[in-house]
């Protein structure tokens, strides 16, 4: 039988090592599906309950995994459904390849049934590369290019092939005139700065009193030089939220996440620093950084796109973090440093977790929401692979979850999309299948997709050597964080209409699948509700009822500006005096004195 088009597709799949694709079926790909089937399933299509869960799912084994995820949609209304998760990719710089079935080339141009304009409906989205498949021969430079490029650019990338190119017996291109040949494979590569930008870079790093360093998902892979950099300049290290798996929470000088999510520490950090150095991270909140002039910055990163932006940097060191800090290291000079900086950032970072342990203490109804997420902290396994959902869940793990090392975590940065958090885990899980994953999420994003993609959890739990994937719910009836968005930014008080959502029973929904399905209603039940998820045997969804009236309270926030709040929401929020309460109730514990509890 001769192989056709879409047979080739796999088997270069395969040969670049691709092991899972991620899609949902429809006519579009009948060519693909025909193949897998030929193919006995290699690579194993792993099928989502729609087709922006299939790219969430890619991204999430792509960022778990660190290779390309592979996803895969009809056409029409299947590639349209992409469009988020890829969004999310490319914001977060992780290589993706979308495979997407296009109409038969014969009707393109004359409105079909789903015919959509693929090349523009992609064109942003998959910038670095988008191309179709119009004959056999163009197909092995298409797909390697595609594959490329995802890679060294760190993007989504698309390839679009028409049902009828699918079923067209393949053929490889010749050595011919306006032919293009193609090769599989890349080199490993580093990209350094010069020696001299290098020694610059030492001059203003040597200079200060008070060093602060910023790390994001770039420096994932200099563990061991940022904190031998961090040793020698006596500096603190803030973490933006890509980078929260990139270094240990337990060193005393790491004050945690940066920016409305993050902690007081890092707030103070960037304020009163004199030096910045930045490790592969473009955290976008300039706010968050020192005041300009207050301090002299160099930024490090791997991509040329991306540096000079956000602060006035004085060196840009366009490379690699791991070969760029080897190079740096040996120039700068700690020895003749004070300790009085760095005692005063340890110092910030203890009271800090005093602090967030006597918030997660604070009585709430039924349950505070900070209690949930600090009940889980010690509970987890080393080993484990936490993802968060957009949300006020996102607070409580930046804030409350010790990172420790050989742990990884995760979720939408730069787009801080709804919905990811349970396809990241499955994701995850088909990266890592001897892990245990950990996916924290609102009941806003839990209904947006969540409860869906339980169905795959459910279905693929046997595919996992580690069959745990434990799904965490803070159930509390509400868009909680743009509720709290509107009091603060807006000074308006919730508008119900929009905000309140139906009391959906998760756990039970999790049950009718056959899953673990636990309910707490009492903060006393909240820690054996964790145990019982983690020592499941499969996946499981704990279910939490916590208090809508506990506010993320950002670390910079002021008695003014939480008067201000109090303000709004007594022009008529429907649950006043609860939300005045508990705002100035958590806010006054970092007032209080050692380790007192109230």
């Amino acid at each position: 039988m001769s192989t056709k088009v879409a047979d080739h597709v796999l088997q270069r799949l395969r040969e670049w090592g691709v092991e899972h694709v991620f899609g949902y079926p429809g006519d579009g790909i009948n060519g693909l599906l025909a193949a897998w089937g030929r193919a006995e399933d290699h690579p194993k299509f792993i099928q989502s309950r729609h087709e922006e869960m299939s790219a969430f799912e890619a991204v999430g084994y792509a960022k778990f995994g660190g290779r390309l995820g592979v996803c895969t949609a009809t056409s029409g209304p299947g590639a349209i459904h992409l469009l988020n998760g890829l969004y999310d990719a490319k914001l977060d710089h992780v290589p993706v390849l979308a495979i997407v079935g296009q109409t038969h080339r014969s009707a393109m141009g004359g409105s079909y049934q789903q015919e959509v304009d693929l090349h523009t409906l992609f064109k942003d989205v998959a910038s670095d590369f988008v191309e179709t498949v119009m004959v056999p021969e163009q197909l092995p430079n298409v797909l390697d290019r595609a594959i490329r490029t995802a890679y060294a650019r760190r993007a989504p990338t698309a390839v679009i092939i028409p049902g009828d190119v699918q079923d067209l017996d393949y053929s490889a291109p010749t050595h011919e005139f306006k032919m293009v040949p193609s090769s599989l494979g890349r080199s490993a590569w580093t990209a350094i700065p010069s020696q001299e930008s290098v020694e610059r870079a030492a001059e203003v790093l040597n200079s200060g009193d008070k060093v602060a360093i910023l790390i994001g998902q770039g420096a994932a892979g200099a563990q061991p030089e940022v904190e031998r950099i961090a040793e020698l300049l006596g500096a603190g290290v803030a973490k933006a939220l890509l980078g929260k798996d990139a270094l240990s929470d337990e060193l005393p000088y790491v004050t945690g996440a940066i920016g409305l999510l993050g902690t007081r520490p890092s707030y103070e950090l960037m304020r009163d620093c004199d030096t910045l150095l930045t490790i592969g991270s473009s955290f976008p909140y300039t706010q968050f950084m020192p005041e300009f002039g207050k301090a002299r910055g160099v930024q490090i990163d791997i991509d040329p796109h991306m540096v000079g932006m956000r602060y006035p940097y004085e060196v840009n060191l366009v490379g690699d973090a791991k070969a760029t800090l080897e190079r740096l290291i040996p120039l700068l000079h700690g020895e003749d440093r004070g300790r009085e900086w760095y005692d005063t950032v340890c110092a910030n970072v203890t009271r800090w977790r005093e602090v967030m342990e006597r918030r997660a203490q604070l009585s709430a109804d039924p349950i505070n929401p900070e209690y949930v997420a600090r009940a889980l902290d010690p509970l987890l396994p080393g080993n484990a692979i936490v993802t968060s959902d957009s949300g006020s869940p996102a607070n409580w793990y930046a804030r409350h979850l010790t990172h420790r090392a050989g742990m990884r975590s995760s979720l939408s940065g730069t787009l801080a999309t709804m919905g990811c958090g349970v396809p990241y885990a499955i994701g995850a899980k088909f990266a890592h299948p001897d892990r245990p994953a950990i996916a924290l999420v609102g009941d806003g994003a839990m209904q947006m997709n969540g409860l869906a993609e339980l169905i795959t959890a459910a279905k693929y739990r046997d595919r996992w050597e580690d069959p745990r994937l434990v799904v965490g719910v803070w159930n509390n009836h509400d868009l909680n964080q743009v509720t709290w968005e509107m009091r603060a930014m807006e000074g308006a008080p919730s508008f119900l209409p929009s905000q309140e959502i139906p009391d959906v029973q998760y756990a039970s929904f999790a049950r009718s699948l056959g899953l673990t399905g636990i309910r707490v209603e009492k903060p006393e039940d909240v820690e054996a509700g964790w145990r019982a998820g983690l020592e499941a045997d499969g996946p499981a969804v704990i279910e939490f009822l916590t208090d809508p009236a506990v506010p993320p309270v950002p670390p910079h926030a002021t008695w003014e500006q939480m008067e201000a709040t109090a303000a709004a929401i007594l022009k008529g929020d429907f649950d006043r005096s609860s939300m005045v309460r508990q705002g100035f109730k958590a806010k006054v514990q970092e007032f209080l004195p050692g380790r007192d509890r109230h």
